[in-house]
């Protein structure tokens, strides 16, 4: 018998293959001279000169309550006063919300008026393209907004929006006729 019969031929692929990695390795560490020349000549230059660091101006500090003046990151005087409940326009709670209310007032437009004189009604269309009657008196928008008069062109409103103290405050809107 043979005693080469019994070496199986992926055990001869595989020491092939590890013979030509060595070879191809062993390969690698010639010819390094002339790197380690280029490193040492690099390594031998002079860098540029570092520019010096800029010099820090220093600020003089300033405290506002011995110049009699208002620190301007402390709440003022009057928002640090509580704001009663009563004081100032409130929402009236009480009142059934009518269907322009469920719209942003920026989303509705007016597109013409019908009656005349003290009777004139304003055509409102809402982002789902259903026209209302509104009248004087009425609300829409989602802030509260009262219409306090109607012209040929344009309404005028008085919306309630918070003013970041628990209160509230008015603020007046238009709405115009559109022009197309």
């Amino acid at each position: 018998m043979n005693k080469f019969a019994a070496i199986k031929p992926v055990h001869v692929t595989r020491v092939l293959l590890m013979l030509g990695a060595a070879l191809v390795l062993s390969g690698c560490t010639r010819g390094m001279s002339d790197l380690r020349e280029w490193v040492a000549q690099e390594k031998a230059k002079k860098g540029a000169p570092i520019q010096p660091l800029p010099v820090i101006k220093t600020f003089e500090s300033f405290l506002y309550d011995d110049q009699g003046k208002r620190d301007p990151f402390s709440p003022s005087t009057a928002e640090m006063q509580p704001t009663s409940a009563n004081s100032g326009p409130r929402p009236d709670a009480n009142r059934a919300k009518q269907p322009l209310e469920m719209f942003a007032l920026d989303s509705l437009k007016m597109v013409g008026t019908v009656g005349a004189g003290g009777t004139l009604e304003v055509l409102i269309k809402d982002p789902g393209g259903v026209i209302h009657r509104v009248h004087s008196g009425e609300y829409m928008g989602q802030n509260y907004g009262h219409i306090t008069s109607i012209g040929d062109d344009h309404i005028d409103l008085v919306e309630l929006v918070s003013n970041g103290n628990g209160g509230w405050m008015e603020r007046p809107a238009s709405i115009a006729l559109d022009a197309k």
